[in-house]
């Protein structure tokens, strides 16, 4: 009987640490890999939601090639030069305009090199972009809300009748 109960509470000893160690490695993957830090604090929440502006405004190599690429920098001084130019982030903003250098984003999702990934062909596909990315226009600062693995997108391409062939995403 005693013998029972010391398994037992062996058995609901680990289980507990199995739960925390888990909890504490999603804690630093969140806090480290899924929210990069960026040179510039920039609000999607503020550009769309409040702007107006759509994705392409931004990323307007989506829809034709496989990178949705960031913005010139020019795009953004457009409006910047006038607009919240006393800001500490737009400070830092023209200063990139004012030295024509590119602004040095760290990207929140890094594929490996053997992965080939297209936006367009997704967006031709009519797949939101808020499927992989998350509702960006409601983040303050942008972060990674899928893992983008292999398993997950396969799942994703079964359930869309997709290509799963190795060669659709692997060249």
């Amino acid at each position: 009987m005693v013998k029972k109960i010391i398994i037992s509470l062996l058995f609901t000893g680990l289980l507990f640490f199995g739960i925390l160690i888990v909890a504490g490695l999603g804690f630093l993957w969140y806090s480290t890999e899924a929210k990069p830090t960026q040179p510039i604090a920039y609000s999607h929440n503020i550009h769309i939601e409040k702007v107006g502006l759509e994705c392409d405004h931004c990323h307007q190599y989506a829809e034709q090639s496989p990178q949705a690429g960031v913005p010139a920098v020019e795009v953004c001084a457009e409006c910047h030069e006038d607009v919240a130019a006393d800001r500490p982030e737009i400070k830092k903003l023209m200063a990139y305009w004012n030295k024509k250098e590119p602004i040095p984003w760290n990207k929140v999702h890094n594929l490996g090199w053997h992965v080939y990934f297209t936006h367009k062909r997704h967006i031709k596909a009519n797949i939101d972009c808020s499927y992989c990315h998350g509702e960006v226009k409601a983040m303050s600062t942008v972060r990674k809300v899928r893992s983008l693995e292999m398993g997950w997108c396969v799942t994703c391409h079964r359930k869309n009748n997709a290509p799963t062939d190795c060669l659709t995403c692997h060249k």
